[in-house]
């Protein structure tokens, strides 16, 4: 297992794992059973997951994942989708050592561990989707399609923007990942 990074939380190993193309940034929390924490889009794990971290880590052992372009790991040259983000996923807790997990993840977290879950499903033993996002478009309403999508002037100044600001490699790629996020 990569060695800690002294730059994150006190309380966690951390760092990052070279994986399909990116260094993919995690933190392992508490001891026992593996349990794959996704933040939501345009989250980190601080702005997502930090209130639930120590109650999941009392009796788990928690990864959390910070996605392609999310917190610390940095954004590459392809877009997002739910196959990508989950083969990444996949590929960080087969180089973590971890064969088996539950996984639990918040909008589109929750997005790709589902499909984490089709991909690769003798790695997951549950699946706890929470929050809000549509799997696909057309799952939507017509009025939020009818909504225009946000720019990032229309985030600025945001827990996600502020978030995005302290931890990630780039911060000036904010508008990068918030046009990918579309």
């Amino acid at each position: 297992m990569p060695a800690a990074n002294p730059a994150r939380r006190p309380d966690a190993t951390s760092g990052c794992v070279p994986v399909n193309g990116l260094n993919m940034c995690y933190e392992i929390h508490g001891d026992g059973s593996p349990l794959a924490l996704f933040h939501g889009a345009m989250g980190t794990i601080d702005s997502c997951c930090a209130k639930l971290l120590p109650a999941l880590a009392a009796t788990r052992q928690i990864v959390a994942v910070e996605l392609q372009g999310h917190g610390h790991t940095a954004d590459v040259d392809r877009p997002l989708s739910y196959q990508q983000l989950a083969a990444d996923a996949a590929a960080l807790l087969e180089a973590l050592g971890i064969e088996m997990a539950d996984l639990v993840g918040y909008s589109l977290g929750g997005a790709v561990a589902m499909q984490l879950a089709m991909q690769h499903p003798g790695l997951v033993q549950r699946l706890v989707f929470a929050g809000g996002t549509a799997y696909r478009r057309d799952g939507l309403y017509p009025e939020m399609l009818a909504e225009p999508d946000p720019a990032a002037d229309d985030l600025t100044g945001s827990t996600w923007h502020q978030a995005y600001q302290r931890v990630a490699p780039d911060p000036g790629r904010w508008p990068v990942l918030v046009a990918k996020e579309q």
